[in-house]
């Protein structure tokens, strides 16, 4: 299974394994991380959102338009910010790292 850090709000790092399939919004909430992911899943909202780190951006793809108009609201809005519902885990993003901002 491929593994994903979180940087925590609190300085921690968690490093999890992370089934393929299920978006990081589905594994940071349900491993207690800080995210509330309260649409679900529907970009609705931005209480997914998380920072990928800059060596993985290129990887992970930029936010699509959907998503772009949901993080206009998001507080502490970076240039490699995305909602974790939009990103699922696979093989190809093991090791991938992500920071959950401070005022999620």
């Amino acid at each position: 299974m491929p593994k994903v850090t979180f940087k925590l709000k609190d300085g921690e790092d968690k490093i999890i394994e992370a089934e393929n399939g299920l978006s990081l919004m589905e594994i940071a909430r349900d491993h207690d991380l800080g995210i509330e992911g309260t649409c679900g899943g529907s970009i609705s909202c931005c209480t997914c959102h998380i920072v990928i780190d800059k060596k993985w951006f290129e990887i992970t793809g930029p936010p699509n338009p959907d998503e772009e108009d949901m993080l206009d609201l998001a507080v502490d809005l970076q240039p490699t910010s995305r909602l974790g519902c939009q990103i699922e885990m696979s093989e190809l993003l093991d090791g991938l790292i992500v920071t959950i901002p401070e005022n999620n």
